[in-house]
């Protein structure tokens, strides 16, 4: 018979200790971008992000309840998980802000396919362009779903980060 779990009072982590363990996984990096209702682009730094379906193709971010750009993403019909490069640490400092524009000095181009959501061309080493597809409450944060329409991936190695610092992987390469 299994143990009973209604009384869950005692089985609560430290949050110190549940941030540790999912710091000491590696994690890519992306900026999260969409546009408000006036168009004006918004934007995020994110590792909170998984594939979740191949047919059809799905994803999920994780936002914080917090986050200035999460009305937006709420109201937005798309956005873009650009997925930065080694030499993009910069642009992800740049997003994990609050203060100032985020998009100041970055290059991007607006995606036809995910409601005119800003592409960091120049910064990714790939980016997928979705459809909003449905919103999860969970906690303090919101899991956004999305319906990858389009994307591309580039020949750079990637930016990650592992124990709180940033780490570059780079693209393997043929031994001569």
């Amino acid at each position: 018979m299994p143990a009973d779990t209604t009384d869950m009072t005692d089985t609560t982590i430290d949050t110190s200790v549940f941030r540790d363990a999912f710091a000491s996984l590696p994690t890519s990096v992306a900026v999260i971008t969409t546009t408000d209702s006036q168009g004006t682009p918004k934007g995020l730094t994110s590792n909170a992000v998984c594939a979740v379906s191949m047919d059809p193709p799905l994803l999920l971010i994780c936002v914080d309840k917090s986050s200035r750009t999460l009305p937006a993403l709420q109201q937005a019909n798309g956005f873009v998980v650009n997925f930065l490069s080694e030499s993009a640490e910069h642009v992800s400092r740049q997003f994990a802000t609050k203060r100032g524009d985020k998009f100041a000095g970055v290059q991007h181009r607006t995606s036809s396919r995910a409601a005119g959501s800003p592409i960091l061309f120049a910064d990714s080493v790939a980016y997928l362009e979705c459809a909003a597809a449905s919103r999860i409450e969970a906690g303090d944060h919101w899991i956004l779903l999305g319906r990858v329409l389009g994307g591309e991936v580039h020949d750079r190695g990637a930016l990650l980060y592992h124990r709180r610092s940033y780490l570059k992987l780079l693209p393997e390469r043929n031994a001569l």
